[in-house]
């Protein structure tokens, strides 16, 4: 790897391990990020709390790993790599079965919207995929092959967020940091949003509103980087981190 792939591939490790800690993801769940316009870096088939830098394999687009080998792999890359093949600006994928993304996900007239500054992200919409739509009403909801992948990235379009009735969301950032820090948030606003709307009228952020809080939150990203890498007792980034 490059040294620029090799600080990718160390974020990547300690998504696993921070997105593990605060319950995003358990034994399912996957996070991934590019390292080149065709490949992108993917834990083998393990929980995410087990993943370590020797886990990582390299994809090429049709989600099949460069090297050829007999890998253990996830069964659903393909979101990883269709999403990647759609959105080329996208440098970092999470797919989680958070609690309250998959509640949304379920719900009819109650969309996904930003309710507090943390997740202004959010307003450029959370589309909900519909694996029926596809496939029928007999599958087991996973997106096992390229074409279900494709139709995901189709849903998802421009937005940040995808939600998947029955399954939970996908979540998208330019690179690990971003996509770790909108699978939280994005989660902490379905919470909000939930507990909040049989209490009341909602009040959204407006879209001006929405895009001044994303454009200064994700400016320091970092800083909660930081805090979550400490939370996870990860320890310290290698010399050279972007930390540094």
């Amino acid at each position: 790897m490059t040294e620029s792939a090799e600080l990718i591939a160390t974020d990547l490790v300690d998504a696993n391990r921070i997105l593990a800690h605060f319950r995003l993801l358990d034994a399912f769940g996957h996070v991934s990020a590019r390292t080149a316009p065709d490949r992108f870096l993917l834990s083998r088939n393990l929980a995410p709390a087990l993943v370590t830098y020797s886990d990582l394999v390299e994809y090429a687009l049709d989600s099949e790993p460069v090297d050829g080998g007999g890998h253990h792999q996830y069964l659903e890359r393909f979101i990883h790599g269709e999403i990647y093949r759609h959105r080329p600006e996208v440098g970092a994928v999470v797919h989680s079965h958070s609690p309250g993304l998959v509640a949304m996900g379920l719900l009819r007239g109650l969309p996904l919207k930003p309710v507090w500054h943390m997740a202004g992200f959010i307003a450029r919409g959370a589309p909900l995929f519909e694996i029926r739509n596809t496939a029928g009403d007999g599958t087991d909801l996973l997106i096992r092959d390229g074409r279900l992948g494709a139709s995901l990235a189709a849903a998802l379009g421009s937005a940040s967020v995808v939600l998947m009735r029955g399954h939970g969301a996908t979540v998208v950032g330019k690179d690990v940091r971003q996509a770790v820090y909108r699978c939280l948030y994005a989660e902490q606003n379905a919470q909000i949003q939930l507990s909040a709307s049989g209490l009341g009228e909602l009040q959204y952020l407006t879209p001006a509103e929405a895009a001044a809080a994303e454009t200064a939150v994700e400016a320091q990203i970092d800083r909660p980087w930081r805090l979550w890498r400490s939370a996870a007792l990860l320890p310290a980034s290698p010399p050279g981190n972007a930390d540094a």
